[in-house]
């Protein structure tokens, strides 16, 4: 009774549930269970495939159930046994007909679901000293969004800003669903609202610009150390309180796609190495992505555009208490969202987002 008309459907459930087992098996590894960070890591992983393999796991349980009793209804000489496996058909096929359509809609964001770790960008754009302190507004947003979640966050760059707020931050945040949940927030962000320092009240527009990128797992990218240059120097600027004493400020380039990532947060050139490895190794992901999403004309870009940061997606507007998703073409309240209650605006967007790409199975 298997219903799975399309090969491409079957294959990827086939490949979750194996990948399921995988992880089981991984999980049961003492070499394994002796690491948390790895425990978390893969705990993440399965518990975001856990229910649609489930579930698929279940449907062909039915499937198989279904066909015997329709074999004998269909052959047996035996009225009553017939009579009993068309009664049980009457109650198998719906339960069936149901897993099969939660299934598909599931199946379209099961990847997402399974990305445990991003790299979140925040830089202020157009808007001078009031850009700043939108971008450090957005950034205290998602931190509150991350903490309705659980979702662990940690500040891996941090660039204040001379008059308030922040030009540049970047941060990792990672737990269950961290990517269905922030991956839709790239893009250029809006507000409109009188800033305290406009004395005749006019309203003025500035700007955000958010990045995020899935945090590669260290197998995923290959990035041989040769394509990478690395300068070690004294930090520079806001943050570099060890100016001209210590060589701990990192820049890392990477020269087949000219991609750069400098740290300098931590006196500890070895943190800051570390952190600017993993900021380029996700960055360097996000770029190749990107090149591959742009020759197959990528999916999820036809719902929520290509998540560029010249790309505006949503408006703020102080004075209507309202946020405008210009993807969805949908207002908001306000207050709860900078608040970080995302939950209704994300929902919407992996909504419309799970319609597409069901249309382009």
């Amino acid at each position: 009774m298997a219903d799975f008309s399309n090969e491409n459907v079957v294959r990827k459930l086939e490949e979750l549930s194996q990948r399921y087992d995988e992880l089981e098996r991984s999980l049961s590894d003492p070499e394994v269970f002796s690491d948390p960070e790895r425990v978390r890591e893969l705990s993440v992983k399965r518990s975001g495939i856990a229910d649609i393999v489930e579930r698929y796991r279940r449907y062909r349980s039915l499937a198989e159930q279904i066909e015997e009793d329709e074999r004998i209804v269909a052959e047996s000489d035996d009225p009553e046994l017939r009579g009993l496996a068309q009664e049980e058909l009457e109650g198998l096929k719906p339960e069936a007909e149901g897993l099969l359509e939660a299934i598909t809609h599931e199946l379209v964001t099961a990847d997402d679901r399974a990305v445990g770790s991003v790299i979140l960008e925040v830089r202020a754009a157009a808007g001078g000293a009031e850009a700043a302190i939108w971008a450090g507004e957005l950034l205290a947003m998602y931190q509150q969004y991350a903490d309705r979640h659980g979702w662990q966050h940690e500040t891996l760059s941090f660039s204040p800003s001379d008059q308030g707020g922040v030009r540049e931050a970047i941060a990792n945040v990672s737990g269950p669903g961290v990517w269905q949940g922030l991956g839709y927030e790239g893009g250029v962000h809006c507000v409109k609202r009188v800033p305290e320092t406009e004395s005749q009240g006019r309203i003025h527009t500035s700007t955000a610009t958010v990045a995020v990128m899935p945090e590669p797992e260290a197998v995923s990218v290959d990035i041989p150390d040769e394509d990478v240059e690395t300068h070690v120097t004294t930090a520079q600027g806001p943050g570099g309180q060890n100016v001209n004493k210590v060589a701990s400020a990192v820049h890392m380039v990477h020269k087949p796609t000219g991609i750069e990532v400098r740290m300098q947060e931590s006196k500890s050139q070895h943190q800051n190495r570390d952190r600017a490895w993993r900021l380029l190794k996700a960055r360097v992901h996000d770029a190749y992505e990107r090149e591959r999403a742009q020759e197959r004309a990528d999916q999820r870009g036809k719902m929520i555009g290509s998540g560029g940061r010249s790309e505006r997606i949503r408006t703020y507007r102080f004075k209507d208490n309202m946020v405008v998703d210009h993807r969805l073409g949908r207002s908001f309240n306000l207050e709860p969202i900078l608040a970080g209650d995302l939950d209704d605006v994300v929902e919407a967007l992996v909504a419309q987002d799970r319609a597409n790409r069901l249309a382009a199975m």
